[in-house]
């Protein structure tokens, strides 16, 4: 593609803003053109609003732009959202209603009926529900989200599973990275040494996404998977890397050459040339102590789910251990690819609405 659509950063300076930039900045299909953040960082050099947590520099040209009011007026009609889910609320329909396409990673609106919640290897089929929001047929503009950090690596392990076989019951429990808490997040006196029992509303969070996520479109809603699930979720002091043990209850029998077999497969967006896209969207690790944080994270460039030490559970049927990257896959990474599909689907181009063919015709 030789040229590049340009797009914008809401929250640019907070670690989610800054992974978008990582990923974004030589991808070769967007140009970031527009940073914003809070109204105290407004007109300042990025260089100087932000402190830069990456293990990569910030892009000099980045570091140089100045921090644009959190206003449409002026914002590329792509967006790129990371702001906290209150500030979300009221910020992303603005610029929706402005005729943006809002490419959310903020729990704001992940479970409005009109809203796709979408993983493209799970559920590119939702985002139809695009065009029944108001502001898609106002303006061209709307919202699309990706899932909670720690459902996204789940969801993508049960998904060639529910395909084939049928889920049932999820019991899930989490051991979940400190950088999923933001910076600077869980103080190192509360979490060294420690594991941390509870993260407000992620196990809410999970159980609600997870259904939606595996959930059939039907006319213009989504009915979610009729399963049963219990979720545990507990910070622990890892960087980054959400680890996750599952015990599942199948619709109908599976051998575990079959699971492998569902997992190895398990190629949707094959052929579609997608970016960000791993080639193999679950990577199956056969020694018996991995998936491991350290060692498996950046697996597919960080856009890969890993699984492993599958077994029989004495309480439901199979069990395993499944890790993601929190802040690739389950955040910036994931919006990027959310992006790229509706780029391949035409769905980025501007749309002529009634009020937009007035403003041509004026």
């Amino acid at each position: 593609m030789q040229n590049k659509l340009e797009i914008g950063i809401l929250g640019a300076t907070g670690m989610v803003g800054q992974r978008f930039i990582q990923l974004l900045e030589n991808h070769p299909w967007f140009q970031i053109a527009w940073l914003a953040a809070s109204d105290r960082s407004s007109g300042k050099k990025y260089e100087d609003a932000a402190k830069w947590r990456l293990d990569t520099p910030c892009p000099e040209r980045i570091a140089k732009m100045t921090l644009s009011p959190a206003d449409p007026d002026g914002a590329p009609k792509i967006i790129f959202a990371a702001l906290d889910a209150d500030i979300a609320r009221e910020m992303e329909p603005r610029f929706a209603a402005a005729g943006c396409a809002v490419v959310s990673n903020s729990s704001a609106f992940r479970m409005a009926p009109n809203v796709p919640l979408v993983i493209p290897e799970v559920n590119a089929e939702h985002l139809h529900l695009i065009e029944g929001q108001s502001w898609r047929r106002d303006s061209g503009g709307y919202i699309v989200t990706n899932p909670n950090c720690s459902a996204i690596g789940l969801v993508m392990a049960l998904k060639p599973i529910q395909d084939r076989f049928g889920v049932e019951q999820i019991f899930v429990s989490t051991m979940q990275a400190v950088s999923g808490a933001g910076y600077p997040g869980v103080a190192s006196m509360d979490i060294l040494g420690n594991v941390v029992p509870f993260i407000k509303n992620e196990e809410e969070k999970m159980q609600e996404e997870t259904l939606k996520l595996l959930g059939s479109l039907q006319g213009d809603k989504i009915v979610p998977l009729p399963a049963r699930m219990s979720a545990h979720c507990n910070r622990v002091a890892v960087e980054d890397g959400h680890t996750e043990s599952v015990s599942i209850k199948l619709g109908k029998p599976a051998t575990r050459e079959e699971l492998l077999a569902a997992w190895a497969e398990f190629q949707p967006l094959r052929g579609q040339n997608l970016p960000t896209a791993p080639a193999h969207p679950v990577e199956w690790i056969a020694a018996e102590d991995r998936p491991q944080p350290r060692l498996d994270k950046n697996r597919g460039n960080g856009m890969a789910a890993s699984v492993g030490r599958l077994r029989p559970c004495g309480l439901l049927d199979w069990k395993f251990t499944v890790l993601s990257h929190n802040t690739i896959r389950g955040a910036a990474g994931a919006a990027i690819l959310n992006a790229e599909l509706l780029m391949s689907l035409g769905k980025l181009e501007p749309k002529l609405t009634p009020l937009a063919l007035a403003s041509a015709r004026a």
